[in-house]
């Protein structure tokens, strides 16, 4: 199983996208969407509600 790196949710190997920047970052996609969200459009993941990123980082701000 991998990871996607925008949204954190778990999925196959043989299905979604790897993008290898030119410094050797690895990144995986589960979709064309987290993949456009994360590479064109430049957002921040712990900022959508969609993603498991934003509630691992809402309930740290809780804990606090």
């Amino acid at each position: 199983m991998a990871k996607c790196s925008f949204c954190g949710s778990d999925f196959n190997k043989g299905s979604g996208k790897v993008f290898v920047k030119d410094n050797g970052t690895i990144l995986f996609f589960c979709a064309t969407k987290c993949e456009k969200n994360m590479l064109k459009l430049k957002r921040d993941a712990r900022k959508f509600k969609w993603t498991s990123f934003f509630t691992k980082a809402k309930t740290k701000v809780k804990a606090k």
